[in-house]
């Protein structure tokens, strides 16, 4: 197949599941009663520029979340315990921060490195339970993340302390605080100062995914165990190896938050980014640039469902049934596309051994 074609199929796919999920949306939204020509109205509307930058802050959290899903994805692991490795980490990374037993930036340093070892040490969990009692991961992190939940508000009604409506942990010293970066000139808000995690975690993942044994290791592993064993691949230290990578990202998610806005753990921590994140990895085939793009269109769509409510009087729950929608019409779509890929290439080596059937029997001849 030539370069043209090639480069055809691989537009082919993403066309054709903006097209499924725009025409899935709209058939919802008729259905419904909702107007369609305003839901889309306010969508394409560009928005403002502080909107904007909660579209980054957003994104960048959701970046996290998505990478550390797509760890675990790219070695035939479901890690469904992001969330609770989040929000874990977050409030042993806040409750340290708080004791402000380092001065200035050394705490945000060591917090960070706190939060990293916490997450991986909680999907940790799940990955000896793997390997040496064969454990489903996908069961053992679902039944992990109520755990965490539970285990995190006991926590925080021991450890914190109620200030007003809400309870939270010791606020961080301010000279551990991360400065915001401007993005838009004239607009107060900014950009996490920490979204340059983000930034760092997604290069590192596409060079060590990509460049390195351990990548290679992890990827053949997920294609086929039986191979990577022939290769001399210890599976069950992948298995561990990448769930504790995986948890360690998930530990970095709230720390763009923690040191960038709230200051402390406290009651009203977001939830439901660990589970955003795997329809971000998904959306993004599990490709670092991919995952970026699929971050900014779930941020995207959770900023506009505010506009939606007030300018177009459409429930924020149709913003979640599009955000399913597109993840579903993404996978079909690359599911038709490469199914349609596979005829192609096969036609192509049938006309090619065709062909040298033709040219050694006029050779005979």
């Amino acid at each position: 197949m030539n370069l043209l074609p090639r480069v055809g199929v691989g537009l082919a796919a993403p066309m054709l599941a903006i097209v499924v999920a725009g025409l899935v949306t709209s058939l919802v939204l008729i259905g419904v009663g909702d107007s369609v020509a305003e839901f889309w109205g306010v969508m394409f509307t560009v928005p403002s520029a502080r909107l904007t930058v909660g579209i980054v802050n957003g994104a960048s959290i959701l970046y996290l979340s998505g990478l550390a899903a797509a760890v675990a994805f790219r070695m035939n692991l479901f890690n469904i315990g992001v969330e609770g490795q989040y929000r874990v980490a977050t409030f042993a990374a806040a409750y340290f921060a708080g004791q402000a037993l380092l001065p200035g930036y050394l705490n945000t340093v060591v917090t960070i490195c706190v939060a990293m070892v916490v997450g991986a040490a909680w999907a940790g969990i799940a990955a000896i339970l793997r390997v040496t009692r064969g454990v489903s991961e996908v069961i053992s992190t679902i039944m992990l993340n109520a755990i965490a939940g539970g285990m995190v508000a006991y926590l925080l009604r021991e450890l914190g302390d109620q200030q007003g409506q809400i309870r939270r942990t010791t606020t961080i010293p301010e000279s551990s605080w991360v400065g915001g970066i401007p993005l838009i000139p004239g607009e107060s808000s900014r950009v996490y100062g920490l979204a340059v995690l983000a930034v760092v975690a997604g290069i590192a993942f596409a060079v060590i995914l990509n460049r390195t044994r351990f990548g290679f290791d992890l990827r053949a592993t997920g294609r086929s165990e039986t191979a990577a064993v022939a290769s001399g691949v210890n599976v069950k230290r992948m298995v561990v190896s990448a769930m504790l990578l995986s948890g360690a990202v998930a530990g970095l998610i709230g720390m763009l938050d923690l040191f960038g806005n709230s200051h402390a753990y406290g009651s009203t921590i977001q939830v439901g980014v660990g589970f955003t994140g795997i329809a971000v990895a998904l959306l993004g085939r599990n490709n670092p640039a991919g995952i970026a793009l699929g971050a900014l269109v779930f941020a995207f769509l959770s900023a506009q469902s505010n506009a939606l409510g007030i300018e177009a009087g459409i429930s924020p729950e149709i913003v979640a049934v599009t955000q399913g929608v597109i993840v579903l019409s993404v996978v079909i779509a690359y599911e038709v596309v490469r199914r349609y890929q596979v005829r192609l290439e096969q036609n192509e080596v049938a006309r090619a051994l065709e062909r040298d059937r033709a040219r050694e029997a006029g050779a005979l001849a």
